[in-house]
């Protein structure tokens, strides 16, 4: 599927955003293993988090769909069943690797796989804990998709530090945690989002934190509850960046999450000095939420790495766009970004190039020099949900109208997201 899209002349009006994917991902899987049902509210749209609701379904999960609002009979630690066929995972990393760890749990062994893109994933990053924990887990080369988790019950309890950055890694290991004798703990040396965290206490575990430090204790009785999915910050970065852009633009973004390990995005931007402001704070289902309001307004030039790098690796590819028209940009610290669902480094330099931009790549990052008028082009998504979206902002302040060449990805994480531009753009 190929998307036209057309310079604006300014973006105006106000938006509600799809459910937070990461915690959509986090609450039904948690819902599926609670005891009695959960109703889901406001969940994420994308194909992402459908085929996370399609694998618990294929576990003996009943789940009702009702548009984002979702209800789920949840089968207690021990109600999951085996599946008779491999799963499903879609181009959702965060569903194999995180479901990966309440699969180790069972006593059944169980095969996922996923798409071409899904299938070039790492998945060594997750087989080693669970291993130590005591499943048996094995892979195509040893490191790739389909992956079989052979579980048991009950695992051991480990200390455990990832050796990179990553939620999902954490996340594995902690609802694993759940079917260990004692406690859990994995240290972290790089704080990464804690949505796990958070969901888990909402749904009754015993969770303790503390700086670079977070334990579960085993077997705790989940309950199953109503829970509240606030709007992906990670999506509204795609409309902060094209307000930023295009001269003339005012957006206001509601019921946003807030979540303090996912807003150095608001802190990146502000200190960049982007004319955003944030309003009508308030707690739902333990995420803060509120609203964002959003002028066009000139910003400096930008640098990400160390623990930064981290907390905004799925919104470098918007704001290397906002680096490129605006004030520059340079990322080091973020080889994570070459094993996302493309080598997300080389499709914004092939991309650039195709827009006549220019951009300086390294094994972990680049430099985009700030200042450069942006080319119509043809660009080309890659299969990549967040290089399709980055480069239809590009394509706002372009210097005629552009094509999104397999725009259809943007549906792995916003469906709507083409129809939300046009209507800030009519």
């Amino acid at each position: 599927m190929q998307q036209q899209i057309s310079p604006a002349g300014r973006l105006k009006g106000a938006v509600r955003l799809p459910g937070d994917k990461s915690i959509s991902h986090r609450a039904a899987m948690l819902a599926a293993i609670a005891e009695g049902q959960s109703t889901l509210v406001n969940y994420a749209t994308g194909a992402d988090c459908g085929s996370t609701l399609k694998c618990l379904q294929a576990l003996g999960v009943a789940v009702g769909i009702d548009g984002t609002t979702i209800r789920i009979d949840g089968c207690g630690l021990e109600g999951l069943q085996a599946p008779p066929v491999p799963l499903d995972a879609g181009n959702s990393g965060s569903t194999i690797r995180m479901l990966s760890g309440i699969l180790a749990g069972q006593p059944f062994p169980t095969t996922i796989a996923g798409d071409e893109s899904l299938s070039v994933r790492p998945m060594q990053r997750i087989m080693a804990p669970l291993r130590a924990m005591g499943a048996v887990v094995e892979a195509r080369d040893e490191k790739f998709p389909p992956i079989t988790v052979t579980g048991r019950r009950p695992l051991k309890s480990i200390s455990y530090t990832p050796p990179m950055a990553s939620a999902q890694v954490k996340t594995c290991v902690l609802f694993a945690g759940i079917y260990a004798e004692g406690e859990t703990t994995v240290e972290e040396s790089i704080p990464t989002r804690d949505h796990s965290e958070m969901a888990l206490r909402e749904f009754g575990a015993d969770v303790a934190t503390a700086p670079g430090r977070i334990t579960i204790a085993g077997f705790p009785k989940l309950q199953g509850r109503e829970f509240h999915v606030p709007g992906d910050i990670s999506s509204a970065a795609f409309f902060l960046v094209a307000a930023l852009l295009v001269p003339g633009s005012h957006i206001a973004i509601e019921g946003v999450g807030l979540n303090p390990s996912r807003t150095a995005l608001l802190d990146y931007l502000i200190g960049l000095g982007a004319a955003v402001q944030v309003s009508r704070i308030e707690q739902v289902s333990g995420e803060m939420t509120g609203d964002l309001d959003v002028r066009h307004s000139p910003t400096g030039p930008g640098v990400i790495g160390g623990a930064m790098a981290a907390a905004l690796i799925d919104e470098i590819p918007v704001l290397a766009v906002l680096g490129a028209a605006g004030g520059g940009l340079t990322v080091r610290d973020a080889a994570e970004l070459r094993v996302k669902e493309t080598d997300r480094i080389a499709a914004l330099a092939a991309n650039f190039q195709r827009a006549g931009v220019h951009m300086d790549v390294s094994p972990d990052g680049f430099s985009v020099p700030g200042g450069q008028k942006i080319r119509a082009a043809s660009f080309d998504s890659m299969g990549d949900h967040r290089i399709a979206m980055a480069f239809a902002v590009a394509a706002l302040c372009a210097g005629g109208p552009c094509t999104i060449e397999e725009a259809q990805a943007a549906s792995v994480s916003f469906p709507e997201f083409y129809s939300y531009l046009a209507r800030l753009a009519a």
